[in-house]
């Protein structure tokens, strides 16, 4: 990986939740390279470790530990790991979330068909779970606030303190057929605003990237049929996107790397960024 800014971040300890999911894995590498400290917390240990260990080969310094960031004693155990192994967080990533399909519907509109239970296997916005549309928002949203009352703590005051969450572009308009996860991105989105003003003054900023449409494990089957083609969803997504074509993880890097540099960014605290492609930017018209 080559990474497009030049800035050391020699001395600086970042944790990374969900930092060996595809995006959060390109963030811990690119700040690895930057000479920082990386922890990875990730719910896959074995995952966690095995990019901790790739980035230990190419000369980084990191480390993967198991970390659930819904339960608060998880997070405490990995922040002791930390202070051990690497001292105090400086920068904090939240990179952890995720969708569930019993928080999704499945159409973009509901019609009388649905309802009349016409069309078999259809789930309505009244079939929502509720059971599902907790585990997003928890995982999105919790999943946000644990891991920073956690490691925040030890950020207070110190030189450099900068927290990242990772919000969506269904933060700034819902996209169909996913309520839970859109709604848990735009409190992510208000969390981030809310907590930029309250941590104002022990010196800490707080922001947020918006990504696009960026393809990924995680959504492959959504938006590429089994012989590599598009899906009808993926079309339209790139038809609302000026630039016409999917993010690449690494082209949300240099966002990343402007907003956790204190000499680059200090004066920039509360604001959520899109890298998105012009998709926020489109009327469609």
């Amino acid at each position: 990986m080559k990474v497009s800014l030049n800035i050391d971040l020699k001395d600086k300890t970042v944790v990374i939740t969900g930092g060996a999911g595809e995006l959060c894995g390109c963030f811990s590498e690119a700040l690895a390279k930057c000479n920082a400290k990386v922890a990875i917390l990730d719910l896959r240990k074995e995952a966690a470790e095995d990019l901790a260990g790739r980035i230990i080969k190419n000369g980084g310094s990191a480390i993967g530990i198991e970390a659930n960031v819904l339960e608060i004693e998880s997070l405490i155990k990995a922040e002791k790991i930390v202070k051990k192994e690497f001292g105090l967080c400086n920068i904090l990533i939240n990179g952890a979330g995720g969708n569930h399909p019993r928080g999704t519907t499945s159409n973009e509109f509901l019609t009388l068909e649905d309802l009349n239970g016409k069309k078999e296997d259809i789930f309505t916005f009244f079939d929502l779970d509720q059971k599902g549309i907790e585990f997003v928002f928890n995982l999105n949203f919790i999943g946000t606030l644990l891991p920073t009352q956690v490691f925040a703590k030890h950020m207070i005051n110190q030189e450099g303190s900068s927290i990242i969450n990772i919000s969506s572009m269904n933060a700034f308009t819902p996209l169909t057929k996913i309520p839970a996860y859109s709604g848990a991105k735009a409190a992510v989105s208000n969390f981030t605003k809310w907590l930029a003003v309250h941590f104002s003054k022990v010196n800490i900023r707080v922001n947020a990237i918006a990504p696009g449409f960026f393809l990924t494990e995680q959504n492959r089957s959504l938006l590429t049929n089994e012989d590599g083609s598009l899906t009808e969803r993926a079309k339209k997504i790139l038809n609302q996107t000026p630039i016409g074509r999917f993010g690449n993880p690494e082209e949300l890097i240099g966002t990343l790397l402007w907003l956790v540099d204190e000499k680059a960014s200090g004066f920039v605290n509360g604001v959520i960024i899109p890298v998105d492609g012009g998709f926020s930017a489109y009327s469609g018209v």
